[in-house]
């Protein structure tokens, strides 16, 4: 009876066990720690070098497997045109109406904006709608498209509310525009408009 207590006949995925794991340790140590004083150097080497090292060296995939392809440009484009098209004028109107979304960036704003957010959001989309989103999907189909939208969600924590109640949906969107394409580069294209976009018009730039 006692021994039988202790059975419990897991039989866990090798790839999925690995993704959620490191995936979490890496969110939390971004979170805690700032290893060369430029946030920006360490999100690239947390959410893109060490994810690349992993898909290469120890699942021995392809990168095409893990999003990191061109995929199908032309789905691609014509959603990120849409979705931007769309986002405008909601993220114009959240963002001015908003004060915490205006303290929170008012004056992050500089020459060098759009640059530090492509190198920020670059890692962290292949992150997410790469490395998680395809390796869930090859394990949970497309359920992974929700798995992967609630570390997103919860990686958001500390910014304005309003920001951080939307992630859900919006990692949910980006992943639905990865799953698609079958590249993580359309949604880093509409995510890394997005975060410009908002601290431009909270800097007062439009």
């Amino acid at each position: 009876m006692i021994r039988d207590a202790f059975r419990f006949d897991l039989k866990f995925d090798r790839e999925i066990t690995a993704v959620t794991i490191l995936s979490t340790l890496l969110i939390m140590i971004d979170r805690y720690h700032n290893f060369t004083g430029i946030k920006v150097l360490d999100r690239v080497f947390i959410y893109l070098l060490i994810p690349l090292l992993v898909v290469l060296l120890a699942d021995r995939k392809p990168l095409r497997e893990a999003g990191f392809q061109w995929g199908d440009w032309k789905a691609g484009v014509i959603l990120c045109g849409v979705i931007i098209a769309l986002a405008i004028p909601i993220l114009y109107f959240a963002t001015r109406s908003n004060s915490s979304m205006i303290y929170y960036y008012q004056g992050k704003i500089s020459w060098v904006t759009p640059i530090l957010t492509f190198f920020d959001l670059f890692g962290w989309e292949f992150f997410f709608r790469g490395w998680i989103l395809f390796a869930y999907a090859r394990k949970f189909g497309d359920h992974a498209l929700w798995l992967q939208a609630v570390p997103f969600a919860l990686g958001h924590l500390g910014k304005p509310e309003i920001e951080t109640l939307s992630t859900i949906f919006g990692g949910f969107l980006f992943g639905m525009v990865a799953w698609r394409t079958k590249s993580f580069v359309y949604p880093f294209i509409i995510h890394w408009f997005i975060f410009t976009y908002v601290i431009f018009v909270a800097s007062g730039g439009f």
